[in-house]
């Protein structure tokens, strides 16, 4: 696709990629278009591989990559907004923080810009770009070479940049979270960016919406043990939720029914 998948679209993703298999007969039904409307989304959603064909609909796609950026940004976007503001609720003005790459850091970027006076450093375009539409922002960014397909910079003069600096706190967020508490990603670049943010902010705070769970990225590094918080849209796995009680993680949850502030991620790709 071009441009990023319809809401419709988004919402044929996060059903198969929960569900499975899914006919394109159920899928019309369910999203009340034609079935030639829905193949043609398919066929969309399959020519990205956010998806899989198999006779008489589609599955999950099998993940070697994680999904392009533009994709991201539509799933699971209203769960992202929840974390988003759990996470700000939590932010003093005048704090300094740590973002890393991903769609949720985004968000909890944008959630952030009723706050004054935060000192932001990052290595996700992304995340610049919303902050500094803040004028009492100081926004510092890593220079490198830019992936183009997630506006992000990666590259040990990443980790260089974040062993610089002492910050309050590190937002970041992973590929996926493995039933044994493993933190996953699709990159080794990613983990060692990670690394340094956790270990340089002085509280390290992962926000990860329910579908990291179980999540099969390939690059393991660090613990959901070794965060000071877990920011996520609805109760973990009980095997997820007695490991972060156990190691003394905050664990942040929205309460079923609770009203959240609205704002909305950047429209620029």
């Amino acid at each position: 696709m071009q441009k990023r998948p319809t809401e419709r679209q988004a919402g044929i993703v996060e059903l198969v990629r929960a569900d499975g298999f899914r006919t394109i007969e159920q899928l019309a039904e369910r999203f009340e278009v034609t079935p030639q409307t829905i193949r043609r989304d398919v066929n969309a959603l399959c020519d990205e591989s956010l998806l899989r064909r198999r006779h008489g609909g589609v599955e999950p796609a099998l993940e070697h990559e994680n999904i392009a950026y533009r994709a991201r940004k539509v799933l699971n976007v209203n769960d992202k907004r929840k974390i988003a503001a759990l996470v700000a609720r939590e932010i003093p003005n005048g704090a300094s923080l740590f973002f890393s790459i991903g769609t949720t850091p985004e968000l909890v970027a944008n959630a952030l810009l009723q706050h004054r006076d935060l000192r932001i450093f990052t290595n996700n375009l992304n995340v610049a770009y919303v902050a500094a539409t803040n004028d009492s922002f100081e926004v510092t960014l890593i220079g490198g070479r830019l992936r183009n397909r997630d506006r992000d910079v990666l590259g040990p003069e990443v980790e260089a940049f974040f062993n610089s600096y002492k910050v309050d706190y590190g937002i970041f967020g992973v590929g996926g979270i493995d039933p044994d508490g493993s933190l996953l990603d699709f990159d080794e670049q990613e983990v060692r960016a990670r690394s340094a943010i956790l270990k340089n902010a002085r509280k390290s705070y992962l926000v990860a919406d329910h579908t990291k769970f179980g999540r099969n990225a390939v690059v393991r590094g660090g613990s959901i043990r070794d965060v000071s918080a877990f920011f996520t849209d609805c109760p973990p796995p009980d095997q997820i939720a007695e490991m972060i009680t156990t190691a003394g993680v905050a664990l942040h949850a929205p309460e079923p029914d609770a009203d959240f502030p609205t704002f909305f991620i950047s429209e620029e790709d």
